[in-house]
Formats: structure tokens, sequence, C-alpha cells
């Protein structure tokens, strides 16, 4: 049967570009729009003029506070996957791929910036992608060489990747050969893989995917100019007659990215931009009744790539993953109502603070100078024809529990995020000096479960995902033998001898970036093999490589990354067999065993000793404590005690006031009447 015409794949690909998630401007990127805005802080639009209009940031302070603890725990250690070996035989190439791929990701390529803005957009906006791809585009670069020798010089033009610009014969006057000063071109096209985060407004899928793996249809559209193009190889013929006519598809998303910054808009700019849509999808191309994975690259109406591929160079992850879907929940989606209660409430507040500092007066007309009265300062005049013509108008003072709202708002905020004052370590309560370290470590860790599932969601979707398709990639285009620095060693590297897939284990999520905790660890494990190293068995249980990686692993926990400056691995030697103690070595060994138990009862003394002292000081801090909140108390009490006799004072004030107001009225008419 006959493949599907250029007509007919392209008529579909309009099919499904039009039902993609996230093509027009529907529900989702309605949420994803909001969710930048509440992010920046925009105003809700329903601000009065004269009110105030303050917007909180419960959306940014959380996934800020969220940020931290991701970063620490992916990029804090050495690795942030491994490959595990299959078979005994798998051990060195499962090293090497290991420390390969984590070098591709976070060094090759700028990987803290990649997982800061994955990580960032999967919080934000439900879904953070990021495309990973082999790049084999050529580089070339200008390189000025100085006093080459013969044999330098000829080297130099045997490489092929050199194109000579300018050469300068130095002739010798001593009879010495020449020497050369030349300007080349040289042209780097090793390749490499290439990772990029995407923004989520340029990602299509398929509305009824799972997965990236098993959607029918992913795209990727971005702006790229014609002068991109071109030089990516495709022909100059078909890009000049494109035109862009997608433009109005994509303004909500990216409007919304850049509303905060008030002179910048991307839709404002200039320039010969089109937009490329890259399309993977499945279809029976060749009409046999099969569906393959088909990339077709689509500019305007113009088709540029038609090739079948093997995989979807995207991976995805979502902090709170929803079942059978492909999209999942955002931290916006969590709190974004409380946002907005909280806006609600502060701005509440606010109003009335501004009405009790600048109320509203009763005026008798005619009685008080206006202008004295409009002109507020402190210390200011108001001019009045007679008393009282002036009488400030009272403010209803909020009730207490509207405070008490704001707080149970952030109880809230915290039972859904996970972020609390105390992982924030802001909390004076969680910090006060009577509380033990265990205590506020169990406080610490409650609070924190939900970010480390959030941690181990990420390590067990997109990182695997992202790594297991760098070594694929690596595997697949990489060169058959490289030289590079692993580890600050120089290895030979052979991707193509590579397994064609290998099982990758994420090393995150399980408090992996924990460094204290390893270190803790860690010196335990080196209590236990120093208790094994005693023993006439040793060397059959211990052999230098075993003490040799405990150390190794002690220094990489305290931050060192060279363990060779400090230790030397001894490879695999054998450990030799200790033979029986004399009896002279026995009793030597007995009386040291007793000078340990005698120091172990004195440092146990003094243990206990210093934990008595401790509670002591902690209980005298507890009655200190107490102490301050009565002296508070008693204080508060006494102001509120002035504050009515206050109130008192001047309502008696008021009184003689209105008294001898009434008796000037009362003789004004006594003499009237005589």
């Amino acid at each position: 049967m006959a493949k599907m015409t250029k007509r007919e794949l392209s008529a579909h690909l309009e099919q499904e570009i039009s039902s993609a998630l996230g093509y027009k401007d529907g529900k989702l990127t309605e949420q994803r729009s909001d969710a930048l805005d509440r992010y920046y802080g925009k105003k809700y639009g329903n601000e009065q003029e004269g009110r105030s209009q303050i917007v909180t940031r419960d959306v940014a302070d959380v996934i800020e506070w969220i940020m931290p603890s991701l970063m620490k725990i992916f990029t804090s250690g050495d690795k942030v996957v491994q490959f595990e070996p299959q078979g005994p035989e798998d051990i060195e190439m499962a090293k090497q791929s290991t420390d390969y791929v984590n070098y591709v990701i976070m060094r090759q390529n700028p990987g803290f910036s990649i997982l800061y803005q994955w990580f960032k957009d999967a919080l934000l906006q439900k879904n953070g992608i990021v495309k990973h791809y082999w790049d084999d585009t050529s580089e070339t670069l200008k390189e000025t060489y100085k006093n080459l020798t013969e044999e330098e010089f000829t080297a130099l033009l045997m490489d092929d990747g050199v194109d000579v610009k300018q050469h300068t014969e130095n002739i010798n006057e001593s009879g010495q050969p020449p020497s050369h000063d030349v300007v080349v071109n040289r042209t780097y096209d090793d390749g490499q893989v290439r990772i990029e985060a995407v923004p989520p407004e340029e990602f299509l899928i398929d509305k009824y995917a799972k997965t990236i793996d098993t959607a029918r249809f992913v795209a990727h559209r971005v702006k790229r100019t014609k002068s991109e193009l071109i030089q990516q190889g495709y022909p100059k013929s078909k890009i000049d007659n494109v035109f862009n006519n997608d433009e109005a598809n994509y303004k909500a998303e990216r409007l919304s990215r850049f509303s905060h910054e008030q002179d910048n808009s991307p839709e404002g700019d200039i320039d010969d931009g089109i937009w490329v849509t890259e399309c993977y999808l499945r279809v029976d191309y060749d009409n046999d009744g099969i569906a393959e994975l088909r990339k077709v690259t689509k500019v305007g109406d113009e088709l540029l790539d038609n090739e079948a591929v093997d995989s979807v160079p995207f991976s995805s992850l979502t902090p709170i993953p929803m079942p059978h879907k492909f999209y999942g929940l955002s931290i916006y989606d969590l709190i974004s109502d409380l946002q907005l209660i909280k806006t609600t409430l502060m701005r509440n507040l606010l109003d009335n603070m501004y009405l009790t500092n600048n109320g509203r007066y009763e005026v008798v007309e005619g009685q008080a100078n206006l202008d004295d009265l409009m002109t507020s300062r402190p210390g200011g005049i108001v001019r009045v024809r007679t008393p009282g013509a002036v009488n400030p108008l009272g403010t209803p003072q909020l009730d207490q529990n509207s405070f008490n709202m704001l707080g149970y708002l952030d109880s809230i905020r915290e039972e859904r995020t996970g972020v609390s004052k105390n992982s924030m370590g802001l909390s004076d309560g969680a910090l006060k000096s009577h509380q033990t370290a265990t205590g506020v470590g169990q406080v610490m860790t409650a609070a924190q479960q939900k970010i480390e599932l959030i941690a181990r969601i990420f390590a067990e979707t997109g990182m695997k995902d992202l790594a297991n398709s760098v070594y694929q990639c690596v595997q697949k285009y990489e060169k058959p033998e490289k030289i590079v620095k692993l580890n600050n060693k120089w290895v030979t590297l052979m991707p193509h001898e590579w397994k064609e897939k290998m099982d990758c284990v994420a090393q995150v999520g399980l408090g992996f970036g924990n460094k204290d905790m390893n270190l803790m660890h860690l010196g335990r494990l080196s209590q236990t093999i120093q208790m094994i190293a005693q023993h006439p068995a040793a060397g059959m249980l211990l052999k230098p490589k075993n003490v040799y990686n405990l150390v190794a692993e002690q220094i990489k926990a305290m931050g060192m990354k060279n363990v060779d400056d400090f230790i030397t691995d001894p490879g695999d030697q054998d450990v030799p067999q200790k033979q029986g103690p004399s009896p002279e070595e026995q009793a030597a060994m007995q009386q040291a065993q007793l000078k340990q138990q005698e120091l172990q009862v004195k440092v146990q003394k003094m243990q206990q000793e210093a934990e008595l002292e401790q509670q002591k000081m902690q209980i005298d801090a507890q009655i200190a404590q107490q102490d301050l909140e009565l002296k508070a108390q008693e204080a508060s009490v006494e102001m509120q005690i002035k504050a009515q006799e206050l109130e008192i004072k001047k309502a008696e004030l008021a009184l003689k006031q209105q008294e001898l107001v009434l008796e000037r009225e009362q003789e004004r008419a006594v003499k009237i009447g005589n």
C-alpha cells in the first residue's frame, strides 16, 4: 500500500496539534497563566480606588522555601543517579557509565540551572519539562599560535579540522630554522548531549496521554529565526516562503511570564522569528497496519523533517502526580485559594488601620474652619466657633479573631505543603533551650515529609528517565573511544561497548543529601570495622579496599572532592592473616582493656554531670521565661487599667465641658429675660 501523502500527513498533524493540551487558551493555559500571576503578586483585578491593594505572596513564599531543600538533595552529592550492574562482568561498566552520565548532566551541561528551572516549573505550573538530544553541530573557533617550530607547524597543517587564515614565517638570522606565527580557524565537531529546560507553554501533548512514552502525540513549539533554521541545515527556499500564522495561540502564557516587566513584552519585539513545531507522533505512515514513532517538523504549512525515531526526547516531572493523567497538581493548585483569602483579609485589616489613623469627623456646618480640618499635621490647630463643633466618628475595631484567622490560614498552608516555620528554621518555640536536639530533629523531620516525598517522586520519575535517555544518547552517538576526566582521573570511555540498557537507581529522596546523617552512619560503620579488624579472622572479612572505600566516603561526605589527595587506593590487596597473640601480648591487651574500661567510666560520669548541669540550666531558663511572661502580662494589665482611667477622665472632661456650655446658655437666657 502507498505511504501517506504530504497533504494527508499535514492534515493529521493539524488535527493532533489543535486537540493537544496546551495549544489553545483553554483551562490548562488559564491555570498556568494565573499561577504565574499569583507567583509575581499581580493584582486580582477587583481593587478599589482609595482602598488597600496589597497582594500576599503565599505561592511564591512556599515555592521559594521548597526549592532550597530540593536543590540540596539533588546537588549536594556526587551522583544524582546510579546504574546498577546486572552481573559481575558489568561492575566496571556500571561504575563508568554512572560517572559519565552524571558528568554529562551536571558538568557538560549547566546541570544546576537546568534542575532549578525544571523543579520550579513543576512546582508552579503542574509539570516541568526538559529536552535532551544529541547535538552534532560543529563549532568554529579562531586560534592564534606564536613561534611554532617546523615540526609543530607541519603537525598543525595535518589536522583536518584546521583552516589556515594567516601565516608569517620568521627568519632567524643566527642560522636556526625559522619559526611560524599562524592564525587558524579550528572546527570542533565532536558532538555532545544537550539538555535544556522547556517552558511549559512550549510543550504540547495528547489530551488523553498518561506518560510521554505512551502518548500518541507530543510536540515542542518554539520561536526560531530564519537564520537559525537555515544554520540547522533546512533549505533556504522553504524557509523564505514560510509566514507566521500561529501567533495568536501562544500569547496568554508568554505574556503572563513577562507581565511583571512593565516595559518588556515578548510579543512586542520586531524580528523575523517564526513558530516551529517539532512533532513526535505515532502514525501508520507506511500503511502496514502498525503505527510507528516519527519526528515531523512543521513550520507554517511546510514539513521540514519526516523521519522514524526510537524515542521522544522529553522528560517530565510533577510534584503531585494524579493517577492515570499526565498533568499532576502544583503548589499553586494547593494554596491559590489561601492566597486569595489572605489577600482579602489583609486588605480589610489595612483598610481598618488606615481609617483608625486617618478617621472621619463630624463637623457642625459653619462652626469650624474647614481648611484647618483638611490640613492634617501633627500638633495642628482646628479653629472652631463653638466647643464640640468637631467630633471624630468612631471606627469599629476588627475582632481579634481576624488576626487569629491569619494564623489559621498559615496552619492550613503548612498542612497542605509541608512548609512550616519549623522547617524554615524560623519558629521560636521549636528552637527553645528546653527542647532537646532529638525533639527538634523529630519536628523538622515531620515537617519535611511532604518535601521529601516530592523529592522522591522527582527522582523516581523525571530524573531516572533523564538519566536513561542520556545513557542511550551517549551509547548510540558518542565516539567509539573518548578520553575524559572523571573523579579527577583521566579514563578511556568506549560507550559503544556498553549494554543497550542498564538498571538505573535514583540516589535521592531518602535523605541522600543529608551529609550530617551520612557522616553519622559512616562513623558508626567505622567503629564496627575497627571491632572486626581486632578479630583473628579479620582477613576473611576485610580487605584494604574495604577500608579505603569507607574512608573515601567519609571524605566525600565532608565535601572534599579529590579523595586521592588524602588517601591512596590500595587496589585488591589482601590483609595479612594475624597470628594468635603471645602470652605477653594477651596480658598487655587485658591491661589496655582495663584502662579503657576505667576511661569509659570516667567519661560516663562526666557526661552525666554535664547532662545534670544542662537540665539545671534548662529549668532556670524556663523559670526566667515564665517570669518574663508574667511581667509582660502584668504590664499589659496595668496599661489596660491606665487606658480605662484615661477614657474615664476624657468622659468626665467632656461632661464638664457640656455642663459649662449649658451654664453659659442658661446665663445668656437669664440676661435676655432681664
